[in-house]
């Protein structure tokens, strides 16, 4: 049995660098097209504290330097689940056109390969670090607009009652306050989502630093939403009181950043003092980052044990990293027809057509789009939208309305899929029906997807969907269909209901002349 390596402290030799950056090319070259797409949204500004995250991981890992100088590296057959689970997210990812999951992988694969190469008291010494990743992560749209509204609606609320202590009239509509001479609108940007993730992060870090125990760490992330959203309402409520003297310019410009950078202070300010006041309260349980004990200062680092385990996950890499980049599991697949020749005129509807900007076009990376108002005999409308993708991959992947509408500033009132039955549909057909509103607006739409002749209406259909298809039939290719019609004042919802139900049995059998089926 060959003996383990001993070295000095602070001196790798090659055999234990050069296999490190072996394993870190295999890595880069598997995510790199994921981690530039993860940077590339940092510099929104709901997601510009990401910037911050991989430097203080750095120094975090920095801090641990004397007790990581002294661990013994014991290769462990249990960090191949987290591995293996990682590669699997990312044939989900890869294949289903997400990434979210994409980057939850890279997560996990890294800390797989370092509980398998170096073994658990390396993931007991740097678990925090390690769990911070997933802080770079911009959370998937649908999340951040959902979360987002909430935000606004309560911080709206919350700010409304601090004027009505005050002695100020106020009153809410939904995001809109009305404080008799001028009305305030809670945009996204006043939410506190930009606000959210940071100061529930700095709960965090700030639990780890001060090494609380788990049932205080507890309570404090668990008091940072709270926190943010009391931050959020004083902030709009000091807007109310302070618009009488200094008029609109009190909403925007400098005094609208520096209201959110002193309402995040004022958050921090609440942090600490609780911190403080938990650590005063006896309790038995031992801090959660406690230190290691002393260990002699040279101590094997490599042991013959690892080698078979470094070439099996370097295999694995590698084969991965070929298929990836070797193999195109997705076809493109065009429309049967161009949308721009489905039809202007049905069954007594009359279409008129529109576009969308171009900027919104580079977003969506489509393959061809229907955008056209149909009127009924009464002059009615529905807006009938059909994208078409002919292959969808890693951003460029049909998006859901119940991401892009909240993102919008419309409020879902109510939303389900419902089956709806009719000349012209197949049976069990099924229609993902929203009710939505905004500033005193409510419209009714439908929406579903035609996925190779499934038709479905949850995204996560679709992407199973189509992980199983280009797997297995070497096609991502797809349709979104929505229809949406407003609810004029004095009409009952049932009658824009019609609305969508007649247009709906007319365009149905049409669209599959255009849309792909399940044989093309």
């Amino acid at each position: 049995m060959t003996p383990p390596i001993s070295i000095d402290r602070g001196k790798l030799p090659l055999t234990v660098w050069a296999p490190a950056l072996f394993l870190a090319v295999l890595f880069a070259g598997l995510f790199w097209p994921t981690l530039s797409h993860m940077a590339a949204r940092w510099p929104e500004d709901d997601f510009s504290y990401c910037y911050l995250i991989p430097p203080l991981i750095v120094y975090l890992v920095w801090e641990q330097r004397q007790p990581l100088a002294r661990i013994r590296p014991q290769p462990s057959l249990t960090g191949l689940i987290p591995f293996s689970l990682g590669l699997l997210l990312f044939w989900l990812g890869e294949l289903g056109g997400e990434f979210f999951t994409l980057y939850l992988s890279a997560w996990l694969v890294l800390v797989g390969l370092c509980w398998t190469l170096l073994g658990r008291t390396f993931i007991r010494l740097l678990w925090f670090p390690l769990a911070m990743i997933p802080a770079m992560f911009p959370v998937p749209n649908v999340i951040a607009a959902n979360l987002s509204l909430r935000l606004k609606l309560i911080s709206s609320d919350l700010g409304v009652r601090l004027m009505h202590l005050a002695g100020m009239s106020a009153y809410r509509e939904g995001n809109i306050i009305d404080i008799g001479f001028t009305q305030l609108q809670v945009v996204d940007a006043c939410g506190g989502l930009r606000y959210f993730f940071p100061i529930v992060l700095l709960a965090m870090l700030l639990g780890y630093l001060y090494r609380l125990n788990w049932w205080r760490w507890g309570a404090v992330i668990a008091s940072a939403p709270p926190i943010v959203v009391l931050a959020n309402g004083l902030r709009i409520a000091g807007t109310g009181y302070l618009f009488p003297f200094f008029g609109p310019r009190v909403a925007e410009g400098f005094f609208h950043d520096f209201a959110g950078w002193f309402s995040f202070m004022a958050a921090l300010a609440m942090l600490v003092p609780e911190i403080l006041l938990l650590r005063m309260i006896p309790s038995r349980i031992p801090p959660i980052a406690a230190k290691p004990t002393e260990e002699p200062e040279q101590i094997p680092v490599v042991s013959a044990s690892a080698k078979g385990l470094f070439l099996v996950v370097a295999m694995i890499l590698g084969v991965n990293l070929g298929l990836a980049s070797g193999v195109d599991f997705r076809e493109r697949v065009p429309a049967k027809q161009p949308l721009a020749g489905f039809p202007v005129k049905l069954a007594g509807w009359q279409g008129e057509n529109g576009t969308l900007d171009r900027k919104i076009l580079d977003e969506l990376d489509l393959s061809d789009y229907l955008m056209r108002d149909y009127r009924d005999g009464s002059g009615r409308p529905v807006n009938v939208y059909v994208a078409y993708y002919e292959s969808q991959r890693k951003g460029e992947s049909i998006h859901s309305p119940s991401s892009c509408l909240p993102g919008g500033g419309w409020r879902f009132q109510e939303s389900g899929a419902r089956i709806i039955a009719g000349e012209g549909l197949p049976e069990g057909f099924r229609v993902q029906r929203a009710l939505i509103s905004k500033g005193g607006q409510t419209q009714l739409s439908f929406y579903w997807f035609m996925m190779r002749g499934r038709v479905l209406t949850d995204l996560y259909q679709v992407k199973a969907a189509n992980f199983w298809d280009a797997l297995t039939k070497q096609r991502s290719d797809g349709a979104l269909v929505r229809l949406i019609t407003p609810v004029f004042p004095g009409e009952k919802v049932a009658d824009a209901e019609a609305r969508l139900l007649n247009l709906t049995f007319l365009l149905m059998p049409v669209l599959e002349e255009f849309i792909p089926g399940k044989e093309m």
